[in-house]
């Protein structure tokens, strides 16, 4: 016993079942002669038997080539992304899209016949429905009895002026005879007005001769009245055929309108393409613009792709395309990009994002752009408007134009410095 009462002898557990029995001296002198190192390997294994040499080598190159096949796997990777893979933009966010037409008709009334059904292929020009068509007849027939009657008034009007100017011919004629006796007339009182003075006629004969005169002068003046009355009833009669002709003119426009509602009473099928959302049914009333069906060009699909605002600076219209369909997995179509839309999708929101208030959050942007889809007419059948697929871009044949315009917004920029520079310069010397 030490006199430090701190340090206290350490006593055996003899209480412990699964205490080790004291070491017989033999066993003791050999553990010491054994190395340390083999000492150190059999307490941490537990007293295991030890790892031969051979297995650790083995080991060790196991390791080496699993680090050189990782290392390898990643210089190939790399070198295909610098290669390949940073020139190709890809997205899930698209999606097969037509320019569907909604059927609905252009007049109103009871639907007669419809003569296609839901998911059928049409053609176009093809009849679709036809709307009771009765009324509208009627109505054209109607515009063809008013285009007849009113060219049957001016027919009978012309008549009239024909008549009317036959009778001016003889008023005419009636005219100059009445001109011809006035002057015969008044020659005759010139003549005897001498003959008188002298003696040789007497004043009865000079008198007579001035009452023809004067009855003369009178026919020719009611003659002139009835020719300018008759010449202003040609007047009239030519107004009424221009009434008549203008009535025509209206009841052929109208019946032109009324040929055209006739005609709208059958719609067709203005594209080909397969009939959808068929709400129409035989007897309902429809009014103008009530939406029938649907028509789908499912051979003119094309594919909208929302690509984020980092993936467009190298896309270009033209680039290929490769597409695949989630509704034909393992099928890989080609295609090539048509347009890239002139904002982002937010812009054309109902409601664009105004961020000059409040907190602001940056978020990445998409950009539609539209791509073509390449396809067999076989597989044209499979593909439609909404079916999700990933597009591929390729961009490498744009990779320059990155540098191209980062050089020229450099040079840009350098000659508007000098520009600067030479009017502050001039500025200093004109103040001097």
């Amino acid at each position: 016993m030490t006199d430090n009462p701190s340090i206290q002898e350490p006593r055996q557990d003899t209480a412990r079942p699964d205490a080790a029995p004291d070491k017989k001296p033999d066993d003791q002198k050999s553990e010491d002669k054994k190395p340390d190192g083999e000492k150190d390997s059999e307490q941490k294994d537990g007293g295991k038997k030890p790892v031969s040499p051979e297995k650790k080598r083995k080991i060790r190159m196991v390791l080496i080539g699993a680090g050189v096949l990782v290392l390898l796997v990643g210089i190939g990777w790399f070198a295909y992304y610098q290669i390949v893979g940073k020139y190709h933009e890809e997205t899930d966010d698209a999606y097969l899209q037509a320019d569907a037409v909604t059927i609905a008709p252009k007049v109103g009334g009871y639907v007669e016949e419809v003569l296609v059904r839901d998911n059928q292929d049409v053609a176009a020009g093809q009849p679709l429905v036809r709307i009771d068509p009765r009324d509208y007849r009627a109505q054209t027939e109607q515009f063809e009895s008013q285009i007849a009657s009113a060219h049957a008034n001016a027919d009978v009007v012309r008549a009239q002026i024909a008549e009317q100017e036959s009778a001016i011919a003889e008023v005419r004629a009636q005219l100059a005879a009445a001109q011809s006796n006035a002057a015969f007339a008044a020659n005759e009182v010139k003549r005897y007005a001498p003959l008188v003075e002298i003696g040789a006629e007497n004043a009865e004969a000079l008198s007579a001769r001035r009452n023809q005169a004067a009855q003369g002068a009178q026919q020719v003046a009611a003659q002139r009245a009835a020719l300018a009355n008759a010449e202003k009833r040609v007047g009239t009669l030519r107004a009424q055929v221009r009434q008549a002709e203008a009535q025509a003119g209206s009841a052929e426009a109208q019946l032109k309108a009324a040929s055209v509602n006739l005609q709208s009473t059958t719609l067709t099928a203005s594209i080909a393409g397969r009939i959808g959302d068929q709400t129409v049914r035989v007897g309902q009333f429809v009014q103008p613009g009530t939406r029938l069906m649907t028509l789908v060009p499912v051979g003119s699909l094309y594919i909208t792709a929302n690509f984020k605002e980092t993936q467009i600076g190298r896309m270009r219209v033209g680039q290929p395309a490769h597409i695949k369909v989630d509704a034909l997995p393992g099928v890989e179509l080609n295609g090539r990009v048509e347009s890239v839309a002139p904002g982002t999708g937010a812009q054309f929101s109902l409601l664009p994002p105004q961020n000059a208030t409040g907190n602001f959050t940056k978020i990445v942007q998409r950009i539609p752009v539209r791509v073509s889809v390449e396809a067999t007419p076989e597989t044209r059948q499979l593909l439609l408007p909404g079916l999700s697929v990933k597009v591929e871009v390729e961009t490498k044949g744009a990779k320059d134009d990155t540098k191209r315009i980062r050089k020229q917004e450099e040079n840009h920029q350098d000659d508007v410095k000098e520009r600067v520079e030479d009017q502050q310069k001039a500025a200093s010397e004109a103040r001097r």
